[in-house]
């Protein structure tokens, strides 16, 4: 049986997955990539019966975190990010008006995760990888209990995140794939920053980017 409830669904403005994990003991939760529509999410939470306590970012671009200051002032939850895309995120009205999207302000994270780091959702443990490539601080979140992974826009089903925007790097993707997500057990589902879920087996057998064996 699975131990965490979970609901992932699409938001605006481009489709970014936003993922609510929660304890289904201490009902505490985290909010990954409140990417917009910030109603729809607290009202999925509401249902749910769930407090958040922390909101966690894959990365830092305008499409994964429009709705981060309205969920941090609606719940008080801890916002966090990993340092390396601190750039992008001090950008983010810039990054809103390259792609024609309203800037919608947000405060700065109040915490920075770390790689490998293990962060407790009232009593279930979520591990931190930090998977560089898609940005510099590109980070995906492993919930070893359930084998399930947040990949956010490092993986998707049968490809891959873009290399070539603020901060992108092939080859850094590259590593971050074939050695951090890939190692991870082969029926591990993964929640992808947009479109549908996939498991890691199934990416080392037909991603047309990177495969194994």
């Amino acid at each position: 049986m699975p131990t965490l409830i979970r609901k992932t669904f699409s938001v605006p403005p481009l489709g970014c997955n936003c993922s609510i994990i929660g304890d289904p003991v201490t009902k505490q939760a985290i909010v990954v990539d409140p990417g917009g529509a910030p109603e729809r999410i607290l009202h999925e939470v509401r249902q749910l019966g769930l407090t958040v306590s922390y909101i966690f970012h894959t990365h830092a671009h305008f499409d994964h975190f429009l709705a981060a200051g309205e969920m941090k002032k609606a719940t008080g939850a801890t916002l966090c990010l990993h340092q390396d895309d601190l750039d992008l995120w001090q950008n983010l009205d810039v990054q809103c008006r390259m792609f024609g999207v309203p800037y919608v302000a947000v405060p700065m994270p109040d915490y920075w995760l770390k790689d490998d780091e293990k962060v407790l959702v009232g009593q279930v443990p979520i591990v931190a990888l930090h998977t560089p490539g898609h940005t510099p601080g590109s980070m995906s979140f492993h919930v070893p209990a359930d084998r399930l992974v947040l990949a956010g826009d490092t993986l998707f089903r049968g490809s891959i995140g873009r290399t070539d925007l603020w901060g992108g790097d092939f080859d850094a993707i590259e590593r971050s794939i074939r050695e951090r997500l890939y190692t991870l057990d082969d029926a591990t589902a993964v929640v992808t920053g947009h479109g549908p879920e996939t498991e890691i087996g199934i990416e080392k057998e037909s991603n047309q980017f990177f495969r194994v064996g």
